[in-house]
């Protein structure tokens, strides 16, 4: 069995993410699209002080490219939104993978209101009829009664009626306008779709999940894989070893870890180069705080000896970094994070603190990487005017000769 030093098992899981190297061309709408069947999926949230979170991923991989592509995709029915890893973008080849979810949703917790439907099914039937009836709405087609919003806790009564309908199939979201959902019926975005015809056994879709999540890790261990698609909480460890005696997986020990590790197959031809240090990532970026790299902070501490916690829940007395995080990825490190703000209408990225983790060493090949990957990411938001708020004297220092 081949023994990995950690770099090399770091090198596999990046080149399985598509960030080993830097892209190499001008982006192109399909890129999008391939992308995200490379992660699987592709995780949603609303946060805008830079990006939202999956343009953001997607920017990452593919350097400039349109954002609009993105929601293209969607509203020409090659993409779908579901409760995978938590929402998600997924391929619509997959939908499949996620039907028995919308069928059986009592696992679901908070993304199932069951209680909630059991009380206004009435209510919640008449919607379906109404936009079965009329056409695609958002939850902005309905007022609300007593005032703005507080929160996801404080949702108007069809916005709720709407999430038990997404929840249990019976709407699919057919696009975004401005990022809002707008929601029809399952028959009509998906026409083709039939359960009796489609719909694998429950048994099958868990072992395609399984695999799927191999693929996109490309390291996996068994206490890893259930993250990936919120699979149930268990040991995994039989199903890894079945796996590799398929021919799936190929088992490796990496240096350090107690755990039984596996390859998956796409990558096992790469596991020499990289355990020898001839192939390794070249990327710098940064990381949205939902990029599927860190969104496991068990799997990125055992990886990168990085500790990432999301800190734009947190009451802001209590963070340690800041509101909205981004991860530094440099040349298959983690090697620390900023606190970024895009100020769009005055033109400015601004840095309001930047942290390089321990042990980090400020050379000039750190500096030169960093300013670059910081001022692409700033021009592609349309903020080209870099502001250094907050950073190591140092780094700040060194970026600032730089710009000079």
């Amino acid at each position: 069995m081949i023994t990995l030093p950690l770099p090399a098992a770091r090198t596999l899981h990046l080149a399985a993410q598509g960030l080993l190297f830097p892209p190499r061309r001008k982006a192109t709408k399909a890129d999008v699209l391939d992308a995200i069947r490379h992660m699987a999926q592709l995780q949603i949230d609303t946060i805008h002080v830079v990006a939202r979170s999956p343009y953001l991923v997607l920017f990452s991989r593919l350097g400039a490219y349109q954002p609009q592509w993105l929601d293209e995709h969607l509203a020409e029915g090659k993409l779908f939104e579901y409760w995978a890893h938590e929402a998600c973008f997924l391929p619509i080849e997959d939908y499949g993978l996620m039907r028995h979810r919308m069928l059986d949703p009592g696992d679901m917790g908070w993304k199932y209101a069951a209680d909630w439907h059991a009380q206004y099914r009435a209510e919640i039937d008449d919607l379906l009829a109404h936009i079965r009836a009329t056409g695609p709405v958002r939850s902005a087609d309905f007022a609300r009664e007593a005032g703005k919003s507080n929160g996801w806790w404080d949702w108007k009564p069809q916005k709720r009626h709407l999430e038990v309908l997404f929840a249990i199939g019976e709407l699919m979201v057919a696009e975004r306008r401005n990022f809002q959902r707008v929601y029809d019926v399952t028959e009509r975005v998906l026409p083709h779709w039939n359960d009796k015809r489609h719909l694998q056994p429950v048994d099958a879709v868990a072992k395609e999940l399984l695999r799927r999540s191999c693929r996109a890790l490309g390291v996996v261990r068994s206490d890893w894989v259930a993250d990936y698609y919120r699979m149930p909480r268990r040991p995994y460890a039989d199903d890894l070893h079945q796996l590799a005696d398929e021919g799936e997986l190929t088992p490796v020990r990496v240096e350090g870890w107690k755990q039984p590790t596996f390859v998956h197959r796409d990558f096992a031809p790469m596991i020499d180069d990289a355990a020898n240090g001839k192939i390794a990532s070249t990327v710098t970026t940064l990381l949205s705080p939902f990029d599927p790299v860190v969104w496991d902070r068990k799997r990125a501490a055992a990886l990168f000896d990085f500790d990432y916690v999301i800190e734009c829940y947190v009451p802001a007395p209590k963070r340690k970094y800041g509101y909205y995080v981004l991860p530094i990825l440099n040349r298959g490190k983690l090697i620390g994070r900023v606190d970024a703000k895009a100020h769009r209408a005055s033109g400015v990225f601004e840095l309001k603190a930047l942290h390089l983790e321990p042990g980090v060493r400020v050379s000039g090949r750190l500096t030169s990487d960093l300013r670059r990957a910081l001022q692409r990411c700033a021009d592609w938001h349309g903020t080209p005017q870099l502001q250094i708020t907050s950073a190591p004297d140092e780094l700040r220092a060194a970026l600032a000769a730089g710009d000079e």
